[in-house]
This record gives structure tokens, sequence and C-alpha cells, in this order.
């Protein structure tokens, strides 16, 4: 037979069933949907990022710190000045902001940007020529929220600290900024010239300062972007810029090597500007503020990885629906082929041998699934315009929709394989169809070895495991990662397998004579030959596996956001209280009756040594695993002689009372003073109990000895710390507090805001039940794009329950006429069938409930790396749906039943 003949034959046979398979095959489109959409979503996002990566960052090269920036800062960018790099300042911090007319008080973000910021991009405003008298005049613009939080306008006077400013408009976009930090708190973008009048930064203030740069044109360009980041490094902090540049030979050895694109070229004015600030000395003050510098190849790197891990989790749920979607496939072909034994047997009458008959229903089962694999990369091409509007809000860039060919591509080719594939396996048995069949259905089919020896079937089994084996690897980067999802995916087929194996076995057992006739029926059915009870408990199973495990996967990271307000001790934060505010702060709270709940004093300080060894050395020491940060940070830190509710004792034994500790240091002053250490933090700095870590506390030398750790509930909102000393360690060092008071919500709490935001500009409160509203506005936004792929995924397991279930109708129709035939009612029948699906219905939803624990339990654990809180009930309930779904779909199914006459049931073959 010809190719073109098998074609031809291929068409013209498949006539009385293209309606079936195009169910059987529908399966895939979701699946492939999935896949495309996030692929193409993903490319989009990556492509809109590489685009906008200089308005990403706002120039070429970026220095940031979490304090002001050391002297040698000023003298770098004199010196690129001179050398024609032009720079800009901008200082983030929060503070609260005063409506003058309407004396409504936001805690709000202050960004004060200096002339040319920045320096690609634009700050879009409404008017939009106002941006262009911000450094002239006392202008303010804000988001258009903190107008409507403050009963302002543009044009009212609004105060930050002590300087007032009009309020010359509303912000749109800006470069850098995601529209989510909006609703952590409102922006207001001012000019740097106005911070001195604002009085806003003092001591222990907290700000991020970052050094925006705009290199020559032949700097721009990623490779001497980054000498010039490495000359910059090397005079800010040499030991740091030493382990960075380590750390990139290690990893990046042929792009960096001498040599390469870009190595070879001329040295140019930016880093020759750096290289001659490089020969001043280092100022001292280096050492105690770390300065990040970041590139634009930085900036796009960054965001592209949060990309694509934000990708790779969306991939899971994609591939689950794809290999549900082959689940699917395989249970339809397989009815599909008990359904054509008397068209093989008549073919191979005519003369067809067995693989040319094989061959033509192959040709099928792969144009079918190329036309499911093609409407599903239309409805992810369609799902992909959907996503930005709903997860536009977390992105930082303007997602520019195009068509990506590739995921398109691919997405066509996996749809397609998958469904050949999973077809293949039923496919093979229309190898056994003899030609005597076509006069005798019960005639014993051609002598074929047994599954274990025969070869096809081997090949097809392993064809099937190496192909889920590459699309996982292929979504998934780690090997490791790719291995463990492949054996959780198998394993989860097993488990589901054996299970409807032991329905079998206890439906084949357990049937009594007392039972109701239909009841007895429905479960024969389960074990009868031609039954479907190991496809629609995979199917089923599997479905319910992949829903359950969204929400619970999604119920956790929902509970993890939505951190708990009321378990603070009050509603009122107040934070940036200097020593000479704290008296007075405490004093017009209880004036007012305001009870202050918790009063918190800070210190800033840095680790100088461990065991007597500097930081420094530490740092270049491989033989103890150690976390950079953990030693190169700035901690602000506590003392107290008693524990709070948000913690709990690890190891150790916390501090003794004032009265023992008062003795002991009288016993022997110059002993280390006590050390109270969070636990993961002990661990990252690779301290055990009795080490001592000397602190340098704003230049004074502090010995302390860790004494114990503790776990710390970090969604409190309270104030928590890294680490607590006992109070003779700190109680003279400078310090700033944190007070809680209890105050009554509405008009006391607004009042007080009021008073205190006049009184005290640079003491910024936060009404801790606007914080709760602003993390349920950040929830709900979060819940919206969890919930739209945990919809989709129920859309992905509807076809697939339809082709499973529907594939046993052929056989349930015949049944079901015999049955009325004999008498039974249209009532008894639905009894039937309603057993059989109902026990089918039971197993897959429960046995995939169960399972899904298990998977939501490693995802959460593995992946998000946070504790797991199952949650039952809800789960039961999607259970309980997919068990009415299942039975809704069998009856829907089956309702040809009631239509068809007894001659069905005659005329059909044994």
């Amino acid at each position: 037979m010809t190719v073109q003949t098998l074609l031809r034959l291929a068409w013209r046979e498949s006539r009385t069933a293209r309606r079936r398979l195009a169910l059987y095959m529908s399966s895939i489109a979701f699946g492939v949907a999935a896949l495309v959409a996030i692929d193409s979503f993903a490319g989009n996002v990556t492509r809109s990022i590489r685009d906008q990566s200089r308005t990403l960052l706002g120039g070429d090269l970026s220095l940031q710190a979490r304090a002001k920036f050391p002297a040698v800062i000023d003298t770098l960018t004199d010196s690129l000045r001179t050398a024609g790099v032009p720079a800009s300042r901008v200082t983030t911090f929060a503070s609260m902001a005063l409506a003058e007319p309407s004396g409504g008080t936001r805690l709000v973000q202050v960004r004060a940007v200096s002339p040319g910021y920045p320096f690609y991009g634009a700050i879009e405003t409404v008017p939009a020529n106002g941006w262009s008298r911000v450094h002239d005049d006392t202008l303010v613009f804000v988001d258009a929220s903190l107008l409507i939080a403050l009963d302002a306008k543009v044009g009212d006077r609004l105060k930050l600290g002590q300087q007032p400013f009009t309020i010359g408009g509303t912000l749109g976009n800006v470069p850098g900024d995601a529209g989510i930090t909006a609703v952590i708190g409102p922006r207001v973008y001012v000019s740097d010239r106005w911070l001195p009048q604002m009085g806003l930064l003092s001591f222990g203030s907290r700000a991020e300062y970052e050094l925006v740069l705009k290199l020559p044109a032949a700097q721009a360009t990623p490779k001497p972007a980054a000498q010039v980041a490495r000359a910059l490094r090397r005079r800010i902090d040499p030991v740091d810029a030493a382990r960075i540049e380590a750390a990139e030979a290690r990893g990046e050895r042929e792009r960096n090597a001498p040599g390469g694109e870009g190595e070879a070229g001329a040295r140019d004015t930016a880093s020759a500007a750096a290289d001659s600030a490089a020969a001043a000395p280092t100022a001292t003050t280096a050492s105690r503020t770390r300065v990040r510098v970041r590139t634009v190849a930085d900036t796009e790197r960054e965001f592209t990885e949060a990309v694509a891990r934000l990708a790779d989790f969306l991939s899971i749920i994609g591939l689950i629906a794809l290999l549900l979607g082959g689940i699917g496939v395989a249970s339809g072909v397989n009815a599909f082929v008990s359904a054509k034994i008397d068209t093989v047997a008549v073919l191979r009458c005519l003369g067809a041998t067995s693989r040319q008959v094989l061959a033509l229903y192959v040709v099928q089962a792969a144009a079918m699934g190329l036309v499911g694999a093609i409407a599903g990369a239309a409805l992810g091409v369609a799902v992909q315009f959907l996503l930005p509007q709903v997860m536009g809000d977390f992105l930082p860039v303007d997602v520019t929709i195009a068509l990506e060919p590739r995921p398109l591509l691919l997405g066509l080719a996996t749809g397609v394989w998958v469904s050949l594939v999973c077809a293949l396996r039923p496919l093979l048995a229309l190898r056994r169809v003899s030609p005597l069949q076509a006069i005798r259905r019960n005639a014993d089919p051609a002598a074929l070895p047994s599954e274990w020896k025969d070869g096809a079937r081997l090949l097809v089994d392993a064809l099937l495991v190496g192909s889920i084996v590459a699309i996982v690897l292929s979504r998934v980067e780690s090997l490791r990662d790719g291995l463990a999802m492949t054996g959780g995916i198998v394993a989860v087929v097993l488990i589901l397998w054996l299970a409807a194996t032991a329905l079998i076995a206890l439906a084949r057992r357990s049937t009594h004579p007392s039972w109701p006739f239909p009841l007895r029926q429905g479960i024969a059915n389960l074990h009868r030959p031609a039954n479907q009870t190991r496809a629609v408990t995979l199917a089923l199973g599997f479905g319910a596996f992949l829903l359950s495990t969204v929400y619970l996967v999604q119920a956790n990271l929902l509970g993890r956001l939505q951190t708990t307000a009321d378990a603070a001790a009050g509603n009122l934060l107040l934070f940036d209280v200097q020593d000479d505010q704290a008296a007075p702060l405490d004093s017009m709270l209880r004036v007012r009756q305001h009870p202050i709940v918790q009063q918190t004093p800070i210190v800033t300080m840095r680790v100088e040594a461990i065991n007597g060894t500097s930081v420094t050395k530490l740092q270049g020491d491989s033989t103890v695993r150690r976390a950079g940060w953990s030693l190169r940070r700035e901690y602000r830190s506590t003392y107290r002689h008693d524990m709070q509710p948000s913690e709990k004792l690890v190891s150790g034994t916390w501090f003794p009372d004032s009265a023992a500790l008062a003795t002991q240091r009288a016993a022997d002053p110059s002993r280390p003073f006590l050390l109270s250490l969070e636990q993961d933090v002990a661990g990252e700095m690779g301290v055990t109990l009795g080490d001592t870590i000397t602190w340098n506390v704003q230049g004074v030398p502090v010995t302390t000895v860790l004494t114990n750790t503790r776990s710390v509930n970090w969604g409190r909102f309270e104030a928590n710390f890294f680490a607590v000393f006992e109070p003779a360690a700190l109680r003279r060092a400078p310090q700033q507090y944190v007070i809680v008071a209890n105050v009554p919500t509405g008009a006391p709490l607004a009042e007080i805001q009021r008073d205190i935001v006049r009184r005290y500009p640079n003491v910024s409160s936060l009404d801790l039940t606007l914080v709760k509203q602003t993390i349920g506005a950040i929830v709900d936004r979060v819940t919206l794009a969890i919930r739209f792929l945990g919809l989709f995924s129920l859309a992905m397991g509807i076809p697939v329950l339809f082709s499973a279930v529907a594939a046993t109708r052929r056989a349930r129709l015949r049944e079901g006429v015999l049955l009325r035939t004999l008498g039974a009612s249209r009532t008894q029948v639905a009894r039937v069938l309603l057993a059989e699906y109902g026990a089918l219905g039971a197993l897959g939803a429960l046995t995939g409930m169960v399972l899904s624990f298990g998977g939501a339990w490693a995802i959460t654990t593995f992946v998000f790396e946070d504790p797991f809180d199952p949650a039952v009930g809800p789960t039961l309930l999607i259970a309980g749906g997919m068990l009415l779904l299942t039975m809704t779909i069998g009856l829907l199914t089956s309702r040809d039943v009631y239509r068809e006459t007894p001659m069905i049931a005659i005329r059909e073959p044994g």
C-alpha cells in the first residue's frame, strides 16, 4: 500500500469517527494551550525587559547603598563628571505625609531625585509637562491613590517633614517601578534639593541611596560597562570586589576570558576616570557601608531570572495538564480501538496486513493530535493576551505582546508527540485482530507474544517514559529536580493504577445477593470485560491531584502572605523615634489615655570579628560555611531582659534576671556580654553556642558570647530582631526607638498621627489596620493570578474526564438497552450508572486528594521553603466536586440509553 493510498484510506475511514477522535484529542489541547501561553508570555516579558533594561535602571550603571555613601563615592563622582560621565542621585525612604487642607496623614514612599534622572525613559505625570518644574519649585508628584486617601487634590499643600510642598500632579509610569509597589505605600516624587529642609533623614533613619551614571556610547555595551563596574568595586571595597570577581571567574571563565570581545579595545574616559580615582586613598567608612554596583546587564539578568522562576512554576501546571491530556487520549483511543475491531477484521479479510492497519489508525491519531495541538496553540495565544491583565501589576516593565514562534512550534510539536505516544499503546492491540473476527467476534486472536516479550509494546513504553523525562527536564533546568518530578509523576500514576486494580478486585469479591439490583449491577460493571476502571481512575485521580495540589499550594502561599495584624499587641506603630523624642511621645500618648504596649530600643551595628578572627579573614576562609551577607550587613539590634510572644527558644538558655546579671558583671567586669541570635542567622554566620562575636557598635567594639538561639515569627506586626543583647551591653549606645501603642480606630487614631507628624516630622507612624488592608489588596492581586491558574487547571481537567468517561459509552449503551429490554425501568438504569460512576468518582477523587497532600507538601517545602499547612476542608470540597462532575458526565454521556430501541442490543455483535 502506497503512502498516498494509505492517506486516502485513512481519510475515508475516519468519517464515522472524526467527532469521537476530536473529543479524545481535545484532551491535549488545554495542555498545549498552557505551555504555549506560559512560554510565549515569558518570552514577551524577557524581550520587554531586554528592550527596557536601561529604562529599568534609569541609566547605564548604578551604585546602591542602605546608608549614606562614603566620601570615596563623592571623589568617584567628581572624577567621572570631569571625564564627561553625568551622574544623578536618588534617595528613597518612608515618611509621613500630611495634607494641610484636610489634615489627613499617610505613610508614603518618598523618592528624592536630582536633576537629570532618569537618563533613559521618563517620569510620566498628569499634567504631562509638570515634571519639568520639579527642580525649580517646591512641587511633589504623587500617586493618584494618595489624593483619594488624604481627600486632597492637585494644587493642595502636602507637608513632608518640616517642608510644605504643592501637589503638582499625579504619577504615571516611572522607570523601574512595578505597579505593585504603589500598594505597599503611595509614591511621592520630589527634587532632592529639598532634603535638608525636610529634616527627615537624621541619625538611624532608614533610607536607600542610589547613584545612577550615564556612560558614553562606547561604554554603554555590556563588557565595557562591566570594566567600569569592576574598577568602581575595587575602589569602594577591595575585599568585596575580590570576592565578586572570584565568583565571576568560577562561573563565567569563558565569557570573561582575556582577549574576548571588548577586552582588547582602547581605554575610554569612564574606565580611565574610575581607575584614576582608585589611586586615591580608600575612605575608612567604605568598609562600614556596603555599596552595590550594578550594570544594565545585572538588572536584565535579575529580572529575567525572576521571570524564569515564575515561568518554571507555571510550567509545572502546564506540564501536568499535558500529561493529564495524554491519559485522556490513551483512554479515549482505547475505547476507539474496541469500536473498530469489526472494521479492522474486514480490512484484514480484504488483504490488509497488521502493519498496514496499524499505520492507518496511527495516521488518524496523529492527524487528530495535530488538530488538537493547533486548537490548543490558538487557545494559548488567546490566553497569552489575558496574562498581562492578570499579572501586569507584578511586572516592572510594560509588556509588548507579540507572537513567539519558538513556544508556538514547540507547543505544537510536544502536543502532537504526546498524543501520538499515548495513542500508540492502545493502537497496538489492533495487531491482534484476525480476519476470522469479521464473522465470529469470539475467535481467538492471532498468537502474539505476551506484553513482557512484545518488543513493540516495550518500545512504546520506553518512548512514553522517555518522553515524560525529556519534557520534564526541558521545563526544569535542574537535573535533580527534573528527575524528582518525573519520579513523583510516575509514582502518582502507579498509585492510581494500583488503586484501580484494588477496586476491580474488591468489586469482584464484595457484591452480595442482598444488595439492591442497581447497586449490585453498577459495582459489577467495574470488573466485567471492557471495563474502563483503570482509565477513568487514572484520568479522574490525576485531575483531582492537579486541582487539589494547585489549591493547597495556593492556600499556603496566600496564608504566608496574609500576615496576621490581629496578632499584634497594638494598632499604631511609631518608628524612627530619636532618643530624646521617646519620653515626650510617651507622655503625649498617655495623656490621651492611649496605652503603650511596647517600646523597643534599636541600635545599629556590624560584625567585626568571630572568635577573635576579623570579618575580612573570615570571608576568605573556605573551611567554614558562612553566608557573606551575614558578615557584611548592618544589623539593627535591641536589648532586653525577656523574650517576646513572637519568639521561641531553640537552643541554650535565656538571659538570667537583672539581679543575677548585675552580680555576674560585678564579679567579672571583663566577661563578654550575653547574646541571643535568631536560629537561621546563627547558621548563616557559622556560629554555635559559646562562640564569641565582636560587634562594631558605631565605632565601639562590644564582645558578646552566644548564649541561645531563637525562632522568630516574622509574620507578627511587632519589633522582631536577629540579635538581642543583654541590657548592659547596649544601654548607653546611641539608639532609636520603635513604639507600639493601642489607639481606638477612626478619629482618635487620625488625630494622634496628625499631631505626632506636626510635632516630630521625622517620626513615621503606621496604622496597622491600614497595613492589613494594604496587604489584603496585595493578597487579592496574588489571589487573582493564582485562581486564574486554578480555573485554567479545572478547564484542562473537564475534557479529559469527558474523554475518559465517554470511552465507556459504547459498552454502557448496549448494556443499558439490554437492561431496558429485560424490563428495567429508566430509573433503575440511571441508578446502575450512578452506582458505577459514583464508585469510580469516589476512588479517583479521594486517591487524587490524598496524593495532592504529598505533592503540595513537596512543592511548599522544597520549592518555596515554607512550612506546609494542609487545608483539609476545602480539599474535601474539591474531591466532592470531582465526584459530582464524574457522575454528571457519566449520565450525560449515557443519555442515548434512553433514546435507543431494543433492536440496537439485538443487532449489536456480541
